[in-house]
């Protein structure tokens, strides 16, 4: 007998685009606290069980702060290249790479 999936199992498939454009979910608190950004889940399905508070590395901090509702994925990667004197391609993986975790987790959504 089959389960039906998990609201996070259906999120797994999903795959982030670079024309797209992502905000943070409205189901989310999110606060500065000592220079270090903190998610607080506050919806069902939002982040997963096992943790009630995300804390983002530097690297993540500086991609979310992009993430505003307003540039396309390709747009946040070329400034951030430019910005860091870094391969796009190497900013376009860790981009890409946050953004999947984050869509998986249900804490960004495209706008």
């Amino acid at each position: 007998m089959s389960r039906a999936p998990k609201e996070s199992e259906l999120a797994v498939g999903l795959s982030v685009s670079r024309d797209a454009v992502y905000k943070p979910s409205d189901d989310l608190v999110v606060r500065e606290i000592d220079g270090q950004i903190i998610i607080v889940p506050i919806g069902s399905g939002i982040g997963d069980l096992e943790d009630e508070l995300f804390a983002l590395n530097d690297t993540a901090r500086v991609v979310w702060a992009k993430l505003d509702g307003a540039h396309t994925v390709s747009s946040v990667v070329d400034e951030l290249a430019r910005q860091y004197a870094a391969p796009a391609e190497q900013i376009d993986a860790d981009v890409v790479g946050l953004l999947e975790e984050l869509l998986k987790r249900r804490m960004v959504v495209a706008v």
